[in-house]
């Protein structure tokens, strides 16, 4: 898993974990020792492990520990969810024997993060070196990872999507809780204060949209090494008291309810499963071009540059002319492909053959 701490990635993970048949399939994490935010009580209910080893950046001591893992636990399977990092726990499964070996590739690279990119530009060649399968979460981050012309499984980030149906009593109460009165329209956000989500990107939209709505309010959702100076940027704009800073929720099921605008200004995302989200809540999104065009179910998503902020300001606007006629759609046969029930099933199926055309198969994985 690499590090935990609180982003998308883990919520997918944990998510599958909960819904597999675990008596074929059982998870145990590999997470870097840094890691804030692991799960430990649930993984170990569910019946997994949780295996704390050196963090990537001291590379020869966690190449080490991860061969002599896999080399004392003889784990069929080896599924590394950290995109173009998967070279290292890969190559030392191979070097271990491990006999399936997994990469899945959950994003992709943009503006912003220089020393990230270079690295990940560095490691894409070698990514089809060392796994036996590929997965991605979308097409999109299949090709960037793998090649235009590789073989791999695309596993969506699926969701309990009745968890998420629109509800216009929660919808009510969330907003009563977030002091929010009725006419006020609200624009959510939900990610990682981090510079791919690029949230300051959402402070400068909503300076210049005040003057035109003034009755408006911007929820953040979620926590980050960027939230300090977000928070800054905002006071520095006067603009602060609109803006709720919500941090860390285990009820984003019920804000995106609370939501009359859902907006993601990423730099990139191998998909946005938030988008998903707020979709399936009903709610209008914009989102920045660099989001794969995979994450629209509604048909009804903008998607538009982050070079045109005018745009966003505009088309948030329409959003808010619209809201008191807002009709939710809560049948949406496009968003039945992120059903995780469905999907949980099919990625066990997925490890069940998988270990047993390598020969790898036990009773229990």
């Amino acid at each position: 898993m690499g590090k935990m701490l609180g982003g998308g990635v883990e919520s997918v993970v944990m998510n599958y974990y909960r819904h597999v048949d675990r008596s074929k399939v059982q998870f145990d994490f590999l997470v870097d020792a840094d890691s804030t935010r692991v799960p430990e009580e649930e993984i170990k209910a569910l019946g997994g492990r949780v295996f704390r080893i050196p963090p990537y950046q001291h590379p020869l001591r966690y190449r080490r520990k991860l061969v002599k893992l896999f080399r004392e636990e003889h784990w069929p399977i080896v599924h590394s969810h950290i995109n173009a990092l998967s070279v290292f726990p890969l190559s030392a499964a191979k070097k271990a024997g491990a006999p399936v070996r997994i990469a899945h590739s959950h994003s992709t690279m943009g503006k912003g993060e220089f020393a990230k990119n270079l690295m990940k530009l560095a490691l894409r060649p070698f990514s089809n070196l060392y796994p036996t399968e590929r997965f991605a979460c979308s097409e999109y981050a299949g090709r960037w990872l793998f090649g235009k012309n590789a073989d791999f499984t695309v596993i969506p980030n699926a969701i309990e999507l009745e968890k998420f149906r629109f509800d216009p009593t929660v919808r009510q109460k969330t907003r009563k809780g977030l002091g929010v009165s009725d006419d006020t329209f609200l624009i959510g956000h939900v990610g990682r204060f981090m510079p791919q989500k690029n949230q300051a990107f959402l402070l400068d939209v909503l300076a210049e949209l005040l003057p035109q709505k003034p009755d408006t309010m911007l929820a953040f959702v979620g926590d980050g090494p960027d939230r300090p100076d977000v928070q800054q940027h905002a006071q520095e704009l006067g603009i602060d008291d609109h803006i709720l800073f919500l941090g860390q929720r285990t009820d984003v099921n019920h804000l995106y309810q609370a939501f009359d605008a859902f907006c993601l200004p990423s730099r990139y995302e191998g998909l946005g499963k938030v988008a998903i989200e707020a979709q399936v809540a009903g709610c209008p999104c914009v989102l920045s071009d660099q989001v794969p065009h995979e994450a629209d179910i509604s048909r009804k998503t903008s998607f538009i540059s982050l070079e045109n902020k005018s745009s966003w300001i505009s088309t948030v606007l329409n959003i808010s002319s619209q809201t008191a006629n807002r009709q939710i759609e809560t049948s949406n046969t496009c968003a039945e492909k992120y059903d995780i029930s469905a999907s949980a099933n099919r990625l066990t199926s997925l490890y069940v053959s998988s270990a047993e055309s390598a020969n790898g198969w036990e009773e229990t994985l």
